[in-house]
C-alpha cells in the first residue's frame, strides 16, 4: 500500500492522472517542429539511432579518463573539477565564448546512476553558472523527485557549456567544439542510464537525425566509448522547456512514462 500510494503522489506531483500500459513505446502526434532543434551535422546521414564505435573525439588510451572507472568518488570528483577549470571555464574554441557570462560544466554526483543531458544553458544559468536553474530546472526538480531522487544524486549536463545568444539551438559546430567535454563527462561517471532532453541532445548521443518525437519512449544506446567502455542504455524524452511550453495532460504522461521505463530498468520501482 506504501508504495502505491507513493506511486499516487508521484503521479500528482507530475499532474498526471494515469498512465496507460505501453504508452512508452507510442510515438506522440506532435509536429517534428515543435521543439526547435539544430541544423542537421555535415556528416552522413544514417538510419542508424546509435553512435559510431569509433567517434571522433574518442577518450584516449592511457589518459586519466580511461582509468575513471576504476577511480574512486573522490579521484573521479577531482578530474570532473580539473576539467572544468582547466579546460572548460576558459574555453575558446567556438564563438558562444564571447558572450557568455559564465559556463555552464554541469553539476551532480560523480557515482551518479542516471545523467541527465539537456541541450545547453539559458539566461539563468549563464548568470549562475549551473544547469537547469530557471523555471525548466524547477520542473526538471519535480520529475527527479518524482523519480525517487534528489537533485544531488544525478548528473546534469549540458551538450554545450556556454550560452548560444538568444537561447537558440546550438549549431553542429558549437556542439562539435563541447562534444568532447561531455564524452569525458559521461566517461568520468559511467552512468547506468542517460535521460536525453530534447531534440539536440538526443540527436548528439545517438548520432541520428531523427527527432525527438519519434525516438522518445523507446531505448537506445550511447557507444561513445567504445571500444574500450560499454554501451550505456540511453531514454530520450520531452525537454523540460517543451513541457512548460506544451503543459498537456498528454505531454506530461508521456515524459512520466519514459522516466518510469528508467526506473523499472535500474530497479527502483
Amino acid at each position: 500500500m506504501r508504495i502505491a500510494r507513493q506511486h499516487v503522489q508521484t503521479d500528482q506531483l507530475l499532474g498526471i492522472a494515469s498512465v496507460p500500459q505501453g504508452e512508452a513505446a507510442a510515438p506522440p502526434p506532435l509536429d517534428e517542429t515543435a521543439e526547435p532543434a539544430p541544423a542537421p551535422a555535415a556528416a552522413a546521414p544514417t538510419d542508424s539511432t546509435t553512435a559510431s564505435t569509433e567517434p571522433s573525439g574518442a577518450v584516449p588510451t592511457g589518459s586519466p579518463w580511461s582509468a575513471a572507472p576504476e577511480l574512486d568518488r573522490a579521484a573521479r570528483q577531482q578530474l570532473l573539477e580539473q576539467m572544468d577549470r582547466d579546460e572548460v571555464s576558459c574555453c575558446t574554441k567556438c564563438p558562444l565564448s564571447e558572450g557568455r557570462t559564465r559556463t555552464v560544466f554541469g553539476e551532480g554526483d560523480p557515482d551518479a546512476r542516471i545523467m541527465f543531458i539537456g541541450e545547453g544553458p539559458g539566461q539563468n544559468e549563464d548568470e549562475q553558472g549551473r544547469p537547469f536553474v530557471g523555471r525548466a530546472g524547477e520542473l526538471l526538480n519535480k520529475q527527479i523527485a518524482a523519480m525517487g531522487l534528489e537533485r544531488e544524486q544525478v548528473f546534469i549536463a549540458n551538450v554545450v557549456k556556454c550560452r548560444p545568444p538568444n537561447n537558440r539551438a546550438p549549431t553542429p559546430a558549437e556542439v562539435d567544439a563541447c562534444e568532447p567535454y561531455l564524452r569525458r563527462q559521461i566517461q568520468g561517471i559511467r552512468p547506468d542510464a542517460i535521460i536525453t532532453l530534447g531534440g539536440p541532445a538526443t540527436k548528439l548521443i545517438l548520432d541520428t537525425k531523427l527527432g525527438i518525437t519519434r525516438l522518445r519512449g523507446t531505448w537506445a544506446t550511447y557507444d561513445g566509448l567504445l571500444p574500450t567502455g560499454p554501451q550505456v542504455p540511453v531514454m530520450p524524452t520531452f525537454h523540460p522547456a517543451y513541457l512548460l511550453r506544451s503543459y498537456t495532460e498528454d505531454n506530461r504522461r508521456r515524459v512520466w512514462s519514459d522516466l518510469q521505463q528508467v526506473m523499472e530498468r535500474l530497479g527502483m520501482k
